[in-house]
């Protein structure tokens, strides 16, 4: 247990030391305050805690710390040249996915259920946190990848047919579409008469 701690204790640190927007933010109110940054960055891990607990918004606020945290470090995965920590971020996101999709459907009856928003927050830290018993590495490990590979046949089969059904529709709208308008150029709107030119001819005079 402690050598977790100390790993994650470790990757703070190690963010806290690079540059970003949110070190830059914190070493200016370290400068004017005195207070070390480390611990301004746990007086904001509390102070986001609370407010899952009560504040207003907490659910914007979980997706954040769900999203903002592993997009930043899924655009470093993607600039580095070592495909591990590639692998690490993809399987958070399907997991995330999974969740998503999940909750969508079951928000309207976990939304009453007691700190929520904490127990979500927890579990996408979980899910993103840099140990050995990673959420999204179990998860993937034991429940989407069994599941996957168990189907994977069905939903390929599914997926080209669906996909071959939506491609014919899409052919047949466009031979219609080409069709009507094909037609209506060729037939087109009635030309107009000829204007008559006026008659050569002497009129007779009228008898009263």
């Amino acid at each position: 247990m402690l050598a977790i701690f100390t790993k994650i204790k470790d990757r703070v640190e190690a963010f806290l030391n690079e540059k970003n927007i949110i070190t830059d933010c914190l070493n200016k109110i370290e400068e004017k305050t005195g207070i070390k940054k480390r611990y301004l960055a746990f007086g904001v891990a509390g102070v986001t805690g609370a407010y899952l607990l009560f504040g207003y918004g907490a659910s914007l606020l979980c997706n954040l710390i769900g999203f903002v945290y592993p997009a930043y470090y899924s655009i470093k995965a993607i600039e580095s040249p070592d495909k591990e920590d590639d692998t690490q971020w993809l399987t958070y996101w399907v997991i995330y996915g999974f969740f998503s999709v999940g909750e969508f459907f079951s928000d309207i009856f976990l939304y009453w259920f007691p700190f929520y928003y904490v127990c979500k927050c927890l579990f996408l830290l979980w899910c993103m946190a840099p140990v050995s018993w990673n959420g999204s590495q179990i998860l993937y490990r034991y429940v989407v990848r069994p599941l996957f590979l168990k189907h994977e046949a069905r939903v390929d089969e599914m997926v080209n047919d669906i996909g071959g059904k939506a491609m014919s529709a899409a052919e047949s709208v466009t031979r219609e579409v080409l069709h009507t308008l094909v037609r209506n150029r060729t037939i087109g709107p009635a030309e107009p008469e000829a204007r008559r030119l006026p008659s050569s001819a002497p009129t007779e005079p009228s008898v009263d």
